[in-house]
């Protein structure tokens, strides 16, 4: 079926586009009239050469999923049915690959499948979370306010993932163009003064000829040393997917001295963040945990989370096997006790996420503070002593000269 392209005027005499799915120009026309749209340009949309390639077409952002869920909430609020709300969703949306999904779940409803069903089919764009989510608004009727819920709750997860995000890469970076910078260094650059140095003979100071030596030695054996990079990496990726290697290496990032301390709060972050929504929108405690327990996104977190919910399913409460697990700190499991004595568990997760938040800044602020003066002394101990070395003889050669 053809696409059409489409601009108009709503009621209020805003500009409008999008794209529409019919047969011909007459169905656009009506499907505008019943969307109370004016067109003013309808054309049919050219064929695109790349639209059976899936890896040319665009992915799904979260940015996207966000959007659309703020955007649906607000229609739904507004007394839209559900098929208009999805029919003008996907002709306003600009990613070509969200636009198909949308299409097809708006044809999975029109069938007769639930929201729910229709957005489990896109696992890797609609998660657990926001299905059950929607399941359970769609369920009590309060579907537009499930997603402004998630839609902030999505909110924030981006920007704490930025946040650790940027903390990680910039000592990366740094770190791997010091060693591209030493690795030119020692096998374009010192092979140079050495045959230098040879020329005019002479024995070299004892930091020259470590240097010389080890310009030969990565020169000599650059081929094995890319070799075992690259190995060391492939055997690393395949040990940490499997089980056994993504606890132990999960378990080690935990208590890492300054990243472990950075990466915990996040967990705690994420976890009250996602559990305290999901309690929020009517989700069931246990079918809750198990949901946050398989987005924990750490083997150590997750196997704490699946303990909790094993002791609450036998009568237990959330907080004592909470501290039995060493992963959350005692700040958090008392809250968690007197939420739960209180019976505003969730308003108690929210606000524990929240301070969580501020200290996951602090965190980062600190790391990259304290990163920046390390890294700097680092460059200037290895690329400053590499090149001083290098120009030791020529200090002594000039001495003799001038003596």
């Amino acid at each position: 079926m053809p696409v059409y392209l489409w601009k108009g005027q709503d009621k209020k005499g805003a500009v409008q586009n999008g794209e529409i799915e019919a047969a011909d120009e007459s169905q656009v026309r009506a499907r505008l009239h019943r969307m109370q749209i004016r067109p003013t340009k309808i054309k049919k949309k050219p064929a695109d050469l790349f639209e059976n390639l899936s890896f040319m077409q665009p992915k799904v952002q979260t940015s996207d999923v966000v959007v659309f869920a703020r955007q649906f909430a607000t229609m739904i609020n507004a007394g839209l049915p559900l098929i208009q709300c999805l029919d003008i969703l996907q002709s306003q949306e600009e990613n070509k690959t969200f636009k198909k999904m949308l299409k097809e779940i708006k044809d999975s409803v029109e069938g007769g499948s639930t929201l729910e069903d229709a957005l489990s089919n896109y696992p890797n764009v609609f998660d657990e979370l926001f299905v059950n989510m929607v399941a359970a608004g769609e369920t009590s009727g309060i579907l537009d306010t499930i997603l402004n819920r998630l839609s902030e709750y999505m909110e924030k997860a981006m920007k704490l993932k930025k946040q650790v995000k940027g903390a990680m890469t910039y000592p990366i970076i740094v770190f791997v163009v010091a060693a591209l910078v030493i690795g030119v260094i020692l096998v374009f650059v010192i092979p140079v003064f050495e045959k230098m140095f040879a020329d005019f003979g002479g024995a070299l100071p004892a930091p020259t000829q470590i240097v010389v030596g080890m310009s030969r030695l990565v020169k000599g054996n650059i081929h094995y040393i890319i070799a075992a990079i690259v190995l060391f990496s492939f055997a690393f990726k395949r040990f940490y997917a499997s089980k056994q290697g993504r606890v132990l290496v999960d378990d080690y990032l935990l208590k890492l001295p300054v990243f472990g301390s950075l990466l915990r709060k996040v967990a705690v972050a994420k976890f009250t963040r996602t559990l305290g929504t999901m309690i929020s929108s009517g989700v069931p405690i246990l079918d809750a945990l198990d949901i946050v327990a398989k987005t924990a996104g750490n083997k150590t977190v997750e196997s704490a989370v699946y303990k909790v919910r094993s002791a609450i399913s036998e009568g237990r409460t959330m907080a004592d096997p909470m501290g039995e697990s060493g992963v959350f700190p005692s700040m958090v499991v008392q809250m968690v006790a007197v939420g739960e004595s209180v019976g505003a568990l969730d308003s108690m997760l929210s606000k524990i996420a929240d301070y969580y938040d501020d200290e996951v800044d602090a965190a980062v602020e600190g790391l990259t503070s304290m990163i920046e003066p390390f890294m700097m002394v680092f460059l200037g101990v290895t690329i400053g002593g590499l090149v001083v070395s290098m120009y030791l003889p020529i200090f002594k050669m000039a001495g003799m000269a001038g003596g």
